[in-house]
């Protein structure tokens, strides 16, 4: 089974997703983290974010693996912090918008989640990567309260400047956060992690039982 969970940032989908596959006793997958570390190669490597060509070879010849932990690595690196960096935070929407590169990461994504019993979150899981998923849901949740949990998130970053973050990923994700027409909603603003991930188990176990 795979369990698809979309929404723009600061919805709850990482943390979420990651206590909902421990629940489950699934695989976590987090297609962010997969942006966030070629990002952080193509920086190290000193490449033109803005050439779109350059990355999905990039993306192509160094997959992104995860390990039994759900450690992030790429080319033989563990990047599981270092991608978590505000110098990443700011450049992961360059390298994210060329379609080539998604078109590669979709791939390696549909490539890691073949093997079954998968949680899979990020923006467009459920209608372009995942199509056929047993189970989606779709979080949302107020910018105010979005924003709240980014700074929780990035203690060191200033909430202006969070506030500008947000709002930029919100408009360059615009394109792509719509929910699958058969994606389950919900609005976490008011909701503890635990209160989402019940509803989203239940939705499992009822999808499971049919």
């Amino acid at each position: 089974m795979i369990v698809a969970i979309d929404g723009p940032a600061g919805a709850g989908k990482s943390t979420v997703a990651r206590a909902l596959a421990e629940r489950l006793g699934f695989r976590y997958l987090d297609t962010g983290a997969m942006y966030r570390a070629v990002t952080w190669l193509a920086m190290q490597r000193g490449l033109d974010l803005g050439n779109a060509k350059v990355l999905a070879d990039l993306a192509r010849t160094e997959p992104v693996t995860f390990d039994e932990d759900d450690r992030v690595w790429i080319a033989g690196t563990d990047v599981t912090s270092l991608i978590r960096r505000e110098n990443i935070d700011r450049m992961v929407p360059v390298v994210a918008r060329h379609e080539p590169v998604r078109e590669i990461m979709r791939e390696r994504q549909r490539q890691l989640g073949r093997d079954g019993n998968v949680v899979i979150e990020g923006r467009d899981i459920g209608t372009v990567v995942a199509p056929k998923a047993e189970v989606k849901v779709y979080l949302t949740a107020d910018r105010s309260i979005r924003a709240q949990r980014r700074m929780a998130e990035r203690p060191g970053i200033g909430a202006d400047a969070l506030a500008t973050d947000l709002r930029k990923r919100d408009s360059s994700d615009a394109d792509r956060m719509q929910p699958a027409e058969d994606a389950h909603e919900i609005d976490t603003t008011n909701l503890k992690v635990e209160d989402v991930v019940e509803q989203i188990e239940a939705l499992v176990r009822e999808r499971t039982a049919v």
